[in-house]
């Protein structure tokens, strides 16, 4: 058992109760009790005033009536009627344990008993309160704990598990279910949705315009931009003439040359006019 005991056994540390503004330590270990202070003054003289420590044995301790009243006086007489009781060997191993090992120790306790255990002290308070304490006793009583109602638990916490009927577990279950449905089903139809708009939004990418407009576009754009004279956009002196093309090796028709020299006399605007 000794060897549940950690060193020190016990330490504190706090200002002094008014008019005393110093700081104070004070531990008992498992050789010997630890005095320390620090003067906090306002004064030029204690400006530069060290800490003072004193170091001394259980029995010492215990037939020191000073450090016992300074004790009381910064700490509580709890405090000093406690640190004087470890230093006559009388130690709370219960106090001393882990929580995982006081959580063991504490599932084998009626509720009744609990409920009592958990108004002796805040540390025990908290234990009897915890969700692992209820974790265990849902655990206790149910021969096996399904993923659902583990999943429940985390929402309404293992105490309600605890004291829920079989009937109204169900149903919260049930009901827990449907709900699960519906958001998944919410979400299935937000996601035809946003796939459905980013069809159209790729259909519309796609979608060319005439190879007619492109070059309408290409060869009347710049020199409408350019502000120039629309009449003077094509020389018709730089079309050639019919001689040119009969020299070539492939015969073109009388009637397609002057199409193409009437249409490139005119102007935009009367090529507009005419469309």
């Amino acid at each position: 058992m000794a060897s549940l005991l950690t060193d020190p056994l016990f330490e504190i540390s706090g200002v002094g109760r008014p008019p005393n503004k110093n700081f104070y330590y004070f531990s008992v270990t498992k050789k010997g009790v630890i005095w320390r202070w620090w003067k906090i003054s306002l004064r030029a003289v204690d400006r530069y005033s060290r800490p003072g420590e004193v170091k001394e044995s259980h029995q010492d301790f215990l037939d020191d009536s000073w450090m016992q009243s300074e004790v009381s006086v910064v700490f509580g007489h709890r405090i000093l009627l406690y640190t004087k009781a470890l230093c006559h060997g009388h130690y709370d191993y219960l106090d001393h344990l882990s929580d995982s090992l006081l959580l063991r120790i504490i599932n084998y306790l009626e509720l009744e008993d609990v409920e009592q255990l958990g108004q002796t002290s805040h540390r025990f308070r908290q234990l009897c309160g915890s969700e692992q304490f209820w974790e265990q006793a849902v655990r206790k009583c149910c021969n096996t704990v399904s993923d659902e109602v583990a999943s429940l638990a985390l929402e309404v916490g293992w105490r309600r598990i605890f004291f829920t009927s079989k009937l109204q577990l169900q149903k919260l279950i049930s009901r827990r279910r449907l709900k699960t449905e519906e958001q998944r089903g919410a979400q299935q139809v937000c996601d035809l949705e946003n796939n459905e708009d980013s069809c159209q939004e790729e259909s519309v990418e796609k979608k060319e315009v005439p190879m007619s407009e492109k070059e309408f576009h290409h060869s009347v754009t710049p020199a409408l931009s350019s502000g120039s004279d629309t009449s003077s956009y094509i020389d018709p002196g730089s079309v050639p003439d019919s001689d040119t093309f009969s020299d070539s090796s492939e015969s073109v028709p009388e009637h397609f040359l002057e199409d193409m020299q009437r249409l490139l006399v005119q102007t935009p605007a009367q090529m507009t006019a005419h469309e």
